[in-house]
């Protein structure tokens, strides 16, 4: 059953991040004034050359600016806002003798107009309904994050305990601007975890940059993390933007960060803490606003030890540590996993939807997978694709998994593992049976291990055992 989302009164107390933009600066210092009373987190700029940086390098709610302004008006700051922040409200400001033009904003976007000398309480009131807008926004992906989390979470799949403790972090800390370090075996998944905690946080809107340290070469990393000017070595002919100036606003994802050499791990400590990089060739910093989330597969607490690894460095990363199990420890998660895959591949290569046999079901389930998630998924994905009798079976799973015997003896009502429709034609006595008889088979009649995977207790899972003379 999937459990009621926690109650999301608590965001309304969630201050409403604002940005004001007025070349006057007394007056946008007042509008700011006036809107910190109804809980707005104010930003003033009087420059709209450095709004339109802000927009660009941050994230807000609601975007309040003058029309007329030098350099860039209202209209500039109205289109770049819709370009970066689509999710924004922006409210313009306006003399009289320009409404035509705030009528043509309206139809480019904006929230709604008000007219100089400014209403307080009209602005107020404008801001509070723009608001209602963006708070419903957040309620309503508060309730999609409760509603994935008995089986996804953007995404990251499972629905055993160790994978409900993951995406219980993942929704914790995806909102934040926390540093995380992703551990896990290769092939875990630890890039479409970093994708999850990026979609479901205010930076979702800008880039998600991936960077593989492993697979660059020492000669270069340096030059795609911080970029480079035009003659700062040899072959570099042009100017190039490096991955963290890419990713400002957003999120930029290390992956294999223990692979890392030593003088580039000095560099990155320096960007984590001022935040600023500098061009290869350049002396000029350059301020960057960029979530950084790195994965690796090493054990990177033994390599500082080892001084192979800067501690200050490892530390710095590892605000937030997420460990991600491997798949021989949570195969309960292997029939959703199954049925996620087995969808995918049939769409991708127009096959028909078949469901493994019982047989290659439970052989599925008895391998170790060292490669993880992405052996599996391989794995499903070559049996679509060599089937020749629409019928996945044995013979049809990969050299390197040895088929498992399935005992005459063994309780089964005939139901599909995969796919819904095991519920159509069945009494919730057999579909309570099969899948008992199923958590059994799977942990090898280990009952607390199958107990924690059918969410029942031990207690009650040995009278049912009893109950319907399964084989444990």
């Amino acid at each position: 059953m999937i459990e009621k989302p926690e109650d999301n009164s608590n965001l309304n107390r969630i201050p409403i991040r604002a940005l004001i933009v007025d070349d006057d600066e007394g007056h946008a210092q007042a509008v700011a004034d006036s809107l910190k009373r109804i809980n707005c987190d104010c930003t003033v700029s009087s420059s709209s050359k450095r709004a339109i940086e802000l927009i660009e390098n941050e994230n807000y709610d609601v975007v309040v600016t003058d029309l007329m302004m030098d350099e860039f008006d209202g209209l500039d700051i109205l289109g770049r806002t819709k370009k970066e922040l689509p999710d924004a409200e922006v409210i313009l400001l306006t003399g009289h003798g320009t409404i035509n033009s705030a009528v043509a904003a309206m139809q480019g976007g904006a929230y709604t107009y008000l007219t100089k000398p400014l209403d307080i309480n009209e602005l107020r009131t404008s801001v509070e309904k723009a608001s209602a807008r963006i708070r419903l926004l957040r309620r309503n992906a508060e309730l999609s994050r409760g509603l994935d989390e008995k089986f996804g979470f953007e995404g990251v799949i499972g629905n055993s305990p160790v994978m409900h403790k993951l995406i219980e972090q993942l929704k914790n800390v995806a909102p934040t601007d926390a540093t995380v370090l992703i551990q896990g075996e290769s092939g875990t998944g630890k890039e479409l975890v970093a994708r999850a905690l990026h979609q479901n946080s205010d930076r979702k809107n800008k880039p998600f940059v991936p960077l593989n340290i492993s697979a660059l070469p020492e000669s270069i990393l340096e030059s795609e993390l911080f970029g480079h000017e035009a003659g700062a070595f040899t072959g570099a002919v042009t100017r190039r933007i490096g991955k963290f100036e890419y990713a400002t606003g957003g999120t930029l994802f290390l992956d294999e960060v223990g692979e890392m050499p030593m003088e580039t791990q000095i560099k990155l400590l320096r960007v984590l803490e001022d935040r600023k990089i500098t061009r290869i060739g350049s002396n000029d910093e350059k301020t960057v606003n960029v979530r950084l989330v790195s994965a690796t597969n090493a054990p990177l607490r033994e390599m500082v030890k080892k001084g192979t690894f800067r501690e200050d460095l490892y530390y710095r990363m590892q605000v937030v540590t997420i460990s991600i199990p491997p798949l021989r420890e949570r195969r309960g998660d292997i029939p959703l996993l199954m049925e996620h895959f087995l969808k995918e591949m049939a769409q991708r290569h127009g096959r028909e939807f078949a469901s493994p046999t019982r047989a290659a079901r439970k052989s599925l389930m008895a391998y170790d997978w060292p490669g993880n998630i992405r052996q599996f998924r391989n794995a499903i994905e070559r049996m679509v694709l060599l089937d020749l009798d629409g019928v996945l079976d044995v013979d049809d799973l990969p050299e390197e998994i040895t088929p498992v015997e399935v005992n005459e003896s063994d309780n089964d009502t005939g139901l599909d593992l995969v796919g819904f429709d095991y519920l159509v034609g069945h009494s919730l006595k057999e579909v309570e049976q099969y899948y008992i008889q199923q958590a059994l088979e799977m942990t090898g009649g280990k009952r607390e291990e199958a107990a924690s995977i059918l969410e029942i207790g031990e207690r009650t899972l040995y009278r049912k055992i009893k109950e319907y003379g399964l084989n444990d």
